[in-house]
């Protein structure tokens, strides 16, 4: 069985769309600075966030189910009690993977994505896994 590192490297090396669910249109907030750098290496990045239409030049989308993409990785920047029904939306889209984000730990949502069919990364920054996979 492969390490939880080599799992995750494989899961960001599989991954071309990325949902971003909390994503925040100020700057300083960590959403904000996870996109930008997403977008800067080539991921095709989706903001969720209602009552906001565009976050660095992308279209946000209310939920998740309005998404018009396939997407790979919901990546969320969201209280762990709002987890589990990110988790349901993201088994009803087929996304392939729930990712929580640093700091996040829903074990609901975990056992909810996993019943889906969905891979599970939690309390894990992407951006921090992708810098250190960088050559």
């Amino acid at each position: 069985m492969a390490s939880l590192e080599d799992r995750i490297e494989s899961i960001i090396a599989g991954t071309r769309v990325i949902a971003v669910v909390g994503a925040s249109p100020n700057p300083g907030r960590p959403s904000h600075m996870v996109m930008s750098y997403l977008i800067e290496n080539g991921f095709q990045v989706i903001p969720i966030r209602p009552k906001v239409k565009e976050i660095l030049g992308r279209t946000c989308y209310e939920n998740l189910v309005e998404v018009p993409l396939s997407v790979d990785v919901v990546d969320v920047f969201r209280k762990p009690e709002a987890c589990p029904g990110i988790a349901r939306a993201a088994v009803a889209i087929g996304a392939k993977t729930l990712w929580l984000q640093e700091g996040i730990v829903s074990d609901d949502a975990a056992r909810i994505a996993r019943e889906g069919g969905l891979q599970v990364v939690m309390n894990q920054c992407i951006k921090k896994v992708h810098q250190e996979m960088k050559p």
